[in-house]
């Protein structure tokens, strides 16, 4: 029993520090290079993590369980989707595409039928009401509070910053899932055990990336609000890293490991 806790901490601790890849981070931080809320940086960062733990879990517990083999191709092709990733995240973030969608889909701006807000502007400070349209056509009821589910952490993020991460993060899981599973069926023989290591390790992830994306997110926001010219240099910066890292990625896996040949060698790492 001791030994299985320590292993599980291990895990734990080793969840943390998988967070701390450079393609996870360079990921995440295209993600929050506009985000100037901590918390909300935080947030994101958790989403991300769940992400990574449910392919993670999922495709280990498979490979662990049932036994699962992951031919080559299809591992390079997993690995090749992160440097598409990257290369999307820089693309958005340099053409301002991703500051469009960002506007679009604020939650400042709910687009929704019957119960709906507004925002106004009253000396410099926004406002934000709302209304409720009755069914006799009349264009304001009486004012209502929000719903509740919109008072919830994750949903003052907005469909789109919400399912962005948890997308993002799904993606490097598939990633990294082949790997993690062989490392413990190489040392835990017991499959409800290696599961279960496999959970903790998702878990530790996800509190590393909490940690890493409220780090990151702290000059975003302090230049947000100060330097507004450091806070693009910032944001043009990450995008490049990004673009630049998913090129990498995507030579070495389609040229270099053989993804695009006849014979592509992969080693889960």
């Amino acid at each position: 029993m001791t030994s299985g806790l320590a292993i599980l901490t291990i895990g734990f601790l080793l969840g943390m520090r998988h967070a701390t890849d450079p393609d996870h981070v360079i990921a995440v931080s295209t993600i929050v290079s506009r985000e100037r809320s901590i918390l909300k940086a935080a947030l994101i960062g958790i989403l991300w993590g769940c992400g990574h733990t449910i392919t993670i879990v999922a495709v280990g517990a498979a490979i662990i369980l049932f036994g699962m083999a992951i031919p080559a191709r299809v591992g390079l092709t997993m690995e090749f989707s992160v440097g598409l990733m990257l290369i999307l995240l820089g693309v958005l973030n340099l053409t301002g595409a991703m500051r469009w969608l960002t506007q679009k889909f604020s939650p400042s701006h709910p687009k929704v039928t019957g119960d709906h807000a507004h925002v106004h502007e009253h000396n410099s400070h926004l406002h934000l009401h709302w209304h409720s349209h009755g069914p006799t056509g009349e264009h304001h009821g009486e004012s209502v509070a929000p719903p509740a589910r919109l008072r919830a952490p994750f949903a003052k993020l907005g469909v789109f910053h919400t399912l962005r991460p948890l997308f993002v993060g799904i993606v490097h899981g598939l990633a990294g899932s082949a790997a993690v599973a062989l490392l413990v069926l190489s040392t835990i023989r017991d499959p409800r055990w290696a599961v279960l290591y496999l959970l903790v390790f998702g878990v530790g992830t996800i509190a590393g990336m909490m940690f890493i994306t409220a780090a990151i997110a702290l000059p975003f926001s302090f230049a947000g609000y100060k330097f507004a010219w450091l806070n693009r240099g910032l944001i043009t910066v990450s995008g490049l890293v990004s673009l630049a890292f998913g090129l990498f990625i995507c030579y070495r896996i389609g040229l270099v490991d053989g993804l695009f040949t006849s014979h592509p060698t992969w080693t889960p790492s």
